[in-house]
């Protein structure tokens, strides 16, 4: 019988064991991906590390718990039940996670930090000069940009939302279709006005070219065999990554780029270049379902869905619009104009 003593003692050595056997919280998070992927190559791409790790985290896992959680195939990975139940539990910490990081108890209030996550064209130049309206509607919150042409990591919370052009595979996140964006060639006046506007694909070759390489753009190798022949035999004078620096750099007249319509509603000096090329990509909005249930984050969203209403702004819609043929807005004036010096002036409204 254990004395008295020895009843009132911390149970120090047991608490040492549930230690030493507590949850591999590393491999618990890894696994929540590949359940959500099931498999370890996407969860590979997901977490930017290399399957073997991800093998040896499992691993370990499964000897901490004493079950084995998953079964390899040639198609990809199967959860066993006891696969199920630990991936719930998973979920269940994640959301715990979610709530400790946010706070319950801030839910309902419309005061407080959301962080949107946008790419770099769209963070610069449509969202962010439209952000003043906003901020004088809710004065009390405070909108972190991440601006960036790689799609972030909404389920890992690295933003609350996020507005990219790849819709993500997994179910657990809540994915809003905003807009289309329509791209084709343009150039500004004065590379029109000392160049010429190249009247066939084949004219492309005679003229500057400034090409945008980066996450979510159309890849090189998806663009029409015709074009990339003609891009190859142009004269390349810039690539970058950056969305907006690809488009100062039509702006400032480095050459013919690939850029979305709606730039023409922004007041730049720049003309359309009609090749019969065009692409597009649709945007969407991706926000974690935890995140959806804050109310800045709500309103968020909907203000979000009013400034890129196709209905509004005809150039967002589904149907190729022409920038030629966009309709005056009312009220409306671009965010900036760049004279053919390229000094920036107060823009003025289509007429």
């Amino acid at each position: 019988m254990p004395t008295s003593n020895e009843r009132n003692t911390p149970p120090r050595f047991a608490s040492a064991s549930i230690r030493q056997n507590a949850l591999d919280w590393e491999g618990a998070r890894v696994f929540l991906e590949i359940g959500r992927t099931r498999s370890f190559r996407g969860a590979s791409m997901t977490l930017h590390q290399s399957i073997n790790a991800l093998r040896r985290k499992i691993d370990r896992l499964e000897t901490s718990i004493g079950e084995t959680l998953l079964t390899r195939h040639f198609d990809g990975v199967r959860l066993t039940a006891e696969g199920e139940r630990v991936l719930a539990a998973a979920q269940q910490m994640e959301a715990v996670t979610f709530d400790l990081l946010r706070g319950d108890n801030r839910i309902g209030s419309d005061q407080g930090e959301i962080n949107l996550a946008v790419t770099d064209g769209l963070g610069t130049a449509w969202v962010t000069p439209q952000l003043g309206a906003y901020r004088r509607a809710h004065p009390q919150q405070t909108v972190n940009l991440i601006c960036g042409m790689p799609p972030v990591d909404v389920l890992r919370l690295e933003a609350d939302l996020a507005i990219q052009f790849v819709r993500p595979k997994a179910k657990d996140l809540k994915i809003v279709k905003l807009a289309r964006l329509h791209g084709m060639p343009f150039v500004s006046r004065s590379y029109a006005a000392a160049r010429g506007i190249p009247k066939s694909i084949a004219e492309l070759a005679k003229h500057d070219i400034v090409y945008q390489n980066a996450d979510q753009v159309t890849p090189f190798e998806e663009i029409p065999e015709a074009i990339r022949d003609a891009i190859q035999h142009g004269n390349i004078v810039m690539r970058t990554n950056s969305s907006t620096t690809h488009y100062f750099a039509v702006v400032a007249g480095l050459g013919l780029g690939m850029l979305q319509t709606h730039v023409q509603c922004m007041g730049s000096a720049l003309v359309p270049v009609d090749l019969k090329f065009r692409t597009h990509h649709d945007v969407w909005l991706v926000y974690h379902p935890d995140a959806g249930r804050l109310r800045r984050v709500q309103q968020l969203i909907e203000w979000l869905v009013e400034i890129f209403s196709p209905r509004k702004f005809p150039w967002f819609s589904d149907r190729f619009v022409h920038p030629d043929d966009f309709p005056p807005i009312p009220g409306w004036h671009p965010f900036f104009d760049v004279a053919e010096d390229g000094t920036r002036t107060a823009g003025t409204p289509k007429q």
